[in-house]
């Protein structure tokens, strides 16, 4: 690998901002310091003052690959993902077949080791009858175990209440959930479909998956984790009826439960269906615009841990099919690091702030081995933002495979102008550099 030198940044990292040169040997920080002007190296760039951050870590996205490649490919998002930030990430299971064996697991990351921009690991599906097949899950070199407590995209939903008790009880890592009470969500359906019919418009979607079924689940996830001391993360909290689920006494290395919140239910709320439709059409749903404000506070109070964004494209025309055939799901993972410096923008958070609920709390919560973090001797996995330089999304600047975002007319204040993988550089001003760069995440449990 090369050697590359970083000069003149505002290095964001561990709550401080400081300014230093950064020095990368063989995919590796090896040196962070002041005036390595001199120092050799194969590739030198002058940050001329712009922050660099560790990479981001999504935990969640759905990259759709294999079995649903007409909407997306490893290698597409991953692209998307390091334009905009995001040098690891944590792919779901309920692809095409569902990852619910080893073996299917496998075939996941040989794509990505062949194909994929950024770091990656894949979560391990569970079912009501794969149990087995979970409990030979290698803590060492998977995230998690993904347990969808509501039923989404993919049909992997685990109702079965025995199965979810030994899951709980005897799983070796950390279990991922997607919370929504189905009972809640089918009989919220009904009512609606029977009211509204062929002219349900996507207004709906926040009333059939509404706030008593992501608080039902939730807190019977919350129940399990505790009777069996089970190392649980809620993904995608939506609603401020949740918070009170979640500890901000103990601080995150001690947690034994925790929770994250998406870009989107940061960003969107319900007022925007009107004009956004089916575009935002995810589960659990964008909410009332009550929610945002207390879900940023938890953010920041810390009882929310992570920010993600539960990336899951689709087609334009499947999006664009009536309220009750469109898929759930938006694509994200090229604009969060840029969504949340607009919120440093309007002091809403710090850039520290960002920077540890983006990259230092995923490594912590996952126990990713050295990286999410800017020390000698981590993996050189690093982002240099100019936050003075806007950036707008239109479908040319899209990396995603399904050509277009939600986000589209949007002018971001800062910009993403370069992005290090393990040590490569990988995009520079608008473009990815080489063919791949990612490493198969590893973890310290």
């Amino acid at each position: 690998m090369s050697r590359l030198l970083l000069l003149n940044t505002r290095l964001v990292n561990e709550g401080r901002i400081t300014d230093a040169d950064v020095f990368i040997e063989n995919g590796f920080i090896a040196q962070i310091g002041s005036d390595f002007s001199g120092r050799a190296a194969d590739q030198v760039i002058d940050a001329n003052g712009q922050y660099l951050l560790p990479g981001v870590i999504d935990d969640q996205v759905h990259f759709r690959e294999p079995g649903l490649t007409h909407k997306a490919t490893i290698r597409s998002e991953s692209g998307a993902a390091v334009a905009g930030g995001v040098t690891s990430f944590m792919e779901m299971p309920n692809t095409v077949p569902n990852a619910l064996t080893q073996v299917l697991l496998a075939d996941k990351y040989e794509i990505a080791a062949r194909t994929s921009f950024a770091n990656y690991s894949f979560f391990m599906g569970a079912s009501n009858d794969n149990l087995q097949e979970v409990l030979k899950t290698n803590t060492r070199d998977v995230c998690g175990i993904k347990v969808f407590m509501g039923s989404s995209t993919g049909n992997m939903l685990v109702d079965n209440e025995r199965v979810l008790e030994e899951l709980f009880r005897q799983s070796p890592m950390l279990i991922a959930t997607h919370c929504e009470d189905e009972a809640t969500v089918r009989a919220n359906a009904e009512r609606y479909r029977q009211e509204y019919g062929d002219s349900a418009t996507a207004r709906i979607h926040p009333l059939i998956r509404n706030e008593e079924a992501c608080l039902k689940s939730s807190a019977m996830a919350v129940e399990l984790a505790k009777r069996h001391n089970t190392r649980l993360h809620i993904l995608h909290i939506s609603t401020a009826d949740e918070l009170n689920l979640f500890r901000n006494d103990i601080p995150l290395s001690e947690k034994r439960i925790t929770a994250e919140v998406c870009v989107h239910h940061l960003w969107f709320d319900s007022t925007d269906y009107e004009r956004l439709g089916n575009l935002i059409k995810c589960n659990p749903a964008i909410k009332g615009p009550e929610h945002k404000p207390q879900l940023l506070a938890a953010l920041l109070d810390d009882r929310l841990d992570i920010i993600a964004t539960d990336h899951a494209p689709h087609t334009w025309d499947e999006k664009h099919q009536s309220y009750w055939q469109a898929p759930s799901g938006l694509p994200l993972v090229q604009h969060p690091l840029l969504m949340m410096m607009e919120f440093v923008r309007q002091g809403k958070l710090s850039i520290e702030t960002l920077v540890r609920k983006m990259s230092h709390a995923p490594a912590d919560c996952f126990q990713v081995e050295r990286r999410g973090y800017i020390r000698e001797g981590c993996w050189a996995d690093l982002v240099l933002v100019d936050p003075n330089a806007p950036t707008d999304v239109t479908k040319e600047s899209l990396f995603y495979q399904c050509g277009w975002s939600p986000l589209e007319g949007q002018r971001f204040s800062s910009s993403v102008t370069h992005t290090i993988v393990s040590g490569e550089l990988v995009f520079k001003e608008g473009k990815l550099q080489v063919e791949r760069a990612g490493q198969r995440l590893v973890f310290t449990r």
